[in-house]
């Protein structure tokens, strides 16, 4: 939502809570998907392990001790030798705790790894959408056009580019309106596993609540395999957001090697604080590695600030990611585990 919706927040009425409270009260949350439990330079990381269905608990008991081993069973012991596992959260928490953030701003992130499929999310906070939400709304629209058995028509299609191409409001306006507005929005969020996103009041689809774990879910149905959405539907996506006009190819592409990104960014300045949205979603590729990366943020001055802020934090981010390493995640845990 640019600058022509700008004013709608003002006609805003209701303050919406985030359904997922701040742990702790002081500092970000950082989640992750990955095989080891420990604590972060923003918060507790949650994880679970590969091997296992279960959460594996950072209390747990310790495993015995070769020589114990040995003394029970009458015979030598041999452990199996394994690679220390990267603790993404703890890697993306120092890594966030390192960009400058404005006094009074926000930001959030989240990465995932499609080759590994490991992935983080830090910080709970729930942000405007601005026009990030327009990615949801095509997905929506070709959701229930799957459901109806139909392609979209001809002057869907035109509205579809016109709204991820150009981020056209007028466009984005027209599909909200297809889709049921919030009620649709928020019946095919429930589907496709997005579960702090809310739409926005009536025809405000730019006031859509969100946060940076649910936008990397919604890259997921864009992106990933076991989509809600058919391969068409997501090719179709993924194309109109690789050919987004020039002016608006900042954000996380500043993370990806060269011209290899697929993005759509939102930016919104609000009439009750004067204060900027700034937001990117996306796919970028570093080191022949794809990811998943969405940064969010609000509280900044000025549009320029803000798309600094977001840069900034895409590339600590996916950085985290592409250059992590066990004993980069061991020192990172450590040093949370001091600062607490």
């Amino acid at each position: 939502m640019e600058s022509s919706r700008a004013t709608a927040g003002s006609r805003r009425a209701r303050r919406r809570t985030p359904r997922r409270r701040r742990r702790g009260g002081l500092l970000p949350v950082c989640l992750a998907t990955v095989a080891v439990v420990g604590a972060t330079a923003a918060g507790t990381v949650y994880v679970k392990a590969r091997a296992g269905g279960d959460a594996v608990s950072s209390a747990a008991s310790p495993a015995p001790s070769s020589s114990a081993s040995a003394a029970t069973s009458g015979e030598a012991s041999v452990e199996p030798v394994t690679e220390p596992a990267v603790d993404r959260g703890a890697l993306l928490g120092s890594a966030l705790a390192k960009v400058t953030v404005p006094s009074g701003a926000k930001v959030s992130a989240a990465v995932l790894d499609l080759d590994s499929g490991d992935s983080a999310a830090c910080g709970d906070s729930s942000f405007d959408t601005a026009s990030i939400v327009k990615v949801d709304i095509l997905a929506t629209l070709l959701l229930q056009a799957q459901d109806a058995g139909r392609h979209l028509t001809a002057t869907e299609r035109a509205y579809a580019v016109k709204m991820i191409e150009n981020s056209d409001n007028a466009s984005a306006s027209r599909l909200w309106e297809a889709i049921g507005g919030a009620a649709g929005l928020d019946a095919a969020n429930r589907r496709f596993g997005l579960t702090s996103t809310e739409g926005g009041d009536g025809a405000l689809w730019g006031l859509t609540q969100t946060t940076a774990a649910d936008q990397l879910t919604l890259l997921q149905q864009v992106f990933g395999d076991g989509s809600r959405l058919s391969a068409a539907s997501r090719a179709y996506v993924q194309g109109l957001m690789k050919t987004v006009e020039p002016d608006q190819r900042w954000g996380v592409s500043a993370a990806a090697d060269g011209s290899r990104y697929a993005l759509k960014n939102g930016w919104l300045a609000r009439s009750t604080t004067g204060l900027w949205d700034v937001n990117s979603i996306g796919r970028v590729t570093v080191g022949g590695t794809d990811y998943l990366v969405a940064v969010l943020s609000k509280g900044t001055v000025s549009q320029a600030r803000g798309i600094s802020l977001v840069e900034g934090a895409a590339k600590a981010a996916v950085g985290s990611f592409a250059g992590a390493d066990p004993s980069a995640s061991a020192s990172a845990s450590a040093s949370a585990s001091a600062s607490r």
